[in-house]
């Protein structure tokens, strides 16, 4: 029996597979008829997906990255009060991207001072966060190679090899913070062994 309600996160920079495995996991919760929100960030409201069509243009003219900070943070403002606040401890919240993105994005990759993201993450947030995240670590060579082969890229896939390298060494010193609500995915595994594991985790996690 599924007695828990914890909010998921999965995390990771691109081409690591987070998107991936996290529809995989809602698969999993739909076969086993299991009620869920599934949300991604930036986005997850009429609002938040308008903000992020202009966050990840590359169309776009260049958005200073103070903006593109403020951006983030608005939208999931909408996300959180629409979404993951009215259903918070209800029912099980999968989200793709979080808070981490924004500190290991925006501070260990732009720059932005870390604590006023934390600031006006608290501001939004009250005192809710992720019950577990799912950190998907690859190579950065192996990264931009899965990069080159998208057809669709936004903007956030065109930064060089150097930010996604400060970006990924972020995500996992906020890891190291609080090891037991991490777990860390080496995404040079077969898709299907890291099926298997994060499944594994994840249904301990409900009981």
């Amino acid at each position: 029996m599924y007695n828990r309600k914890p909010f998921i996160v999965f995390e990771g920079i691109e081409g690591s597979g987070k998107s991936l495995h996290s529809k995989s996991l809602i698969d999993q919760l739909k076969k086993k008829r299991i009620s869920y929100i599934y949300l991604r960030e930036p986005g997850g409201t009429k609002n938040a997906e308008m903000i992020r069509k202009i966050i990840l243009n590359k169309n776009s003219v260049k958005l200073h990255k103070f903006t593109d900070t403020l951006l983030y943070l608005a939208a999931r403002n909408e996300n959180f009060i629409n979404n993951i606040k009215p259903f918070y401890n209800k029912r099980i919240i999968v989200c793709d991207r979080f808070v981490d993105s924004t500190i290991a994005y925006q501070h260990y990759g732009l720059g932005i001072n870390k604590n006023l993201i934390k600031l006006i993450n608290k501001n939004i947030l009250n005192n809710v966060k992720p019950d577990f995240t799912f950190l998907m670590k690859i190579d950065i060579n192996e990264s931009l190679k899965r990069l080159r082969k998208r057809f669709n890229l936004n903007r956030y896939d065109e930064f060089n090899k150097n930010f996604y390298e400060n970006v990924q060494k972020g995500f996992i010193k906020l890891s190291r913070l609080q090891p037991r609500k991490y777990m860390i995915i080496n995404s040079e595994n077969s898709i299907t062994l890291n099926k298997k594991i994060i499944f594994q985790r994840f249904f301990k996690l409900i009981k």
